[in-house]
């Protein structure tokens, strides 16, 4: 063998050093992705939770929420939550219905849900 033949060359080093680049510059950007949806999905999760317990709430409160919005703040997760609770009329007029919306403190959606509940 003479040494032409021995090794590779420095052109052959370069574009596999540049291959190499790109295919670990995509899984990066493949973990950002990642590490940003878990946890959209962990906002949306806990968002849910505080949903589900302001209306749990909500429906076993003796006393009707009056029709309107209300506002307020609940920790949860070791976390803020802002909700918003809309009470409207239905065709019923037994019944109310309860939309309840939740956003992280920047005001992002966190999860949602709607109930009926008696109104009186």
């Amino acid at each position: 063998m003479s040494d032409r033949e021995s090794g590779f060359t420095l052109i052959e080093m370069m574009v596999a050093l540049a291959i190499f680049s790109l295919a670990a510059l995509a899984l990066i950007r493949l973990n950002a992705a990642t590490v940003r949806t878990s946890a959209d999905v962990a906002t949306r999760t806990f968002g849910q939770i505080v949903a589900q317990n302001i209306a749990a709430e909500t429906i076993t409160d003796p006393i009707a929420p009056s029709v309107g919005r209300a506002v307020g703040t609940t920790e949860n997760g070791g976390r803020s939550w802002i909700w918003a609770r809309t009470t409207s009329r239905t065709a019923d007029p037994a019944l109310l219905r309860v939309d309840i919306t939740i956003t992280d403190p920047q005001r992002r959606f966190a999860g949602a849900l709607t109930v009926v509940r008696k109104s009186k």
